[in-house]
Formats: C-alpha cells, sequence, structure tokens
C-alpha cells in the first residue's frame, strides 16, 4: 500500500504530539479508503453521501410540516437543529480551515459553498447523527411500535454508514468524521432539551 501523501504546510509538524496524531489520522483515513475502495461499489457511497447533502435533506424535512400530528412535536428541534448544524458546522470549518485529504477526488463532488472545501469536521456525518440521535431521542415520546424501532433501527444504519462513507470516499479524515459524529450528539442533545415547543 502507497503511503498517504503529505499534507501541506505540515511536513515540520510531524515531531509535536499533534502533528504525529495527525498523520497517523490521514494514514488510517488513505487506508481505508484504498482497501475498501475495490470492494465497496462506489455509486452506493455517493447515494449516502447525497442522502445527507443539506441541499436535499433540509427541504424533505420541511415536507413533514404536512405530516401527521405524530410527528409534530419532532419538527421544531428538527429544523432548528439542521440549520444551527449548518451554521455550527460551517464556523468550525472556517476556523480550523483543514484542507480536504489528498485522495479526494473533488471532480465527483457536487457544486459546494467554499466553507465546503475545508474538512473538519465532517458536515454530513454532524447531520446524519444529529438526526439520528434526535430521533432516538424523541422516540421515547411517541408509543412502543414495532414499526417504530425498525425506523430507530433504519434512521441508526443510515447513519453509521453515511459517516463511515465519508472517510471511504476519500471526502474527510476519520477524525473529521469522528469529530462530526460528536457534534451532531451535543446538538441533538441542546434541540431536544431548549428547541422543543
Amino acid at each position: 500500500m502507497d503511503a498517504p501523501p503529505p499534507l501541506p504546510g505540515k511536513s515540520g509538524s510531524s515531531s509535536t504530539l499533534l502533528g504525529r496524531l495527525i498523520s497517523v489520522d490521514a494514514s488510517i483515513s488513505h487506508h481505508l479508503h484504498t482497501v475498501t475502495r475495490p470492494l465497496l461499489p462506489h455509486s452506493l457511497l455517493l447515494l449516502f453521501e447525497l442522502s445527507a447533502d443539506f441541499r436535499l435533506f433540509f427541504p424533505i424535512s420541511l415536507s413533514l410540516l404536512l405530516s401527521p400530528t405524530l410527528l409534530r412535536p419532532f419538527l421544531p428541534p428538527l429544523l432548528l437543529g439542521l440549520i444551527l448544524d449548518l451554521a455550527f458546522v460551517g464556523l468550525v470549518k472556517l476556523i480550523f480551515r483543514r484542507p480536504r485529504p489528498p485522495h479526494n477526488n473533488a471532480s465527483t463532488m457536487k457544486v459546494a459553498v467554499s466553507v465546503d472545501h475545508f474538512s473538519f469536521p465532517s458536515g454530513h456525518a454532524s447531520r446524519v447523527c444529529f438526526v439520528a440521535s434526535l430521533a432516538h431521542l424523541s422516540a421515547a415520546a411517541l408509543p412502543d411500535y414495532k414499526a417504530l424501532n425498525y425506523a430507530l433501527l433504519l434512521v441508526l444504519v443510515w447513519a453509521v454508514f453515511t459517516s463511515v462513507s465519508r472517510v471511504l470516499l476519500g471526502r474527510h479524515f476519520l477524525s473529521d468524521v469522528i469529530a462530526g459524529a460528536c457534534l451532531g450528539v451535543l446538538e441533538a442533545l441542546f434541540a431536544f432539551h431548549f428547541l422543543r415547543f
């Protein structure tokens, strides 16, 4: 296996602990991307990527306003939390400005705003983990239906596969996805406790 190319501007930082962690993160991420590339259909990974794209996901979430009253308590924290997630991820990306992995095929990325050219944290991972966490927190207020348990399992599986796809597609380093997932869970806790009406 080829070693991942060095990150721009990081050559002298490998002597520090942070530099070594960044180097290990880049190596693991590149290894996962390279090893799984021939095993998993690229189109499946792109489908997961598209399923959590804000430009698609937010309008679909807005359409839930037409849903049965059973889902209505879930909607304000979902919609406000998605906007909070977009703003917070964008702010963190602008602060850290971590470049995307060198093995990312930028030509397969859809048109994105300039902040989306940065890698840390993963907005897709934060979004799907926010939705999955909020769904699990909100489910406690709903009657215990077998179908609800299957739906929660499906949302959890979707969140995990979408998050993992970010590394496998080469869009993010592993640490970007972990940070995004943690951010999404924290946002869900905030939205559940403070954004319900």
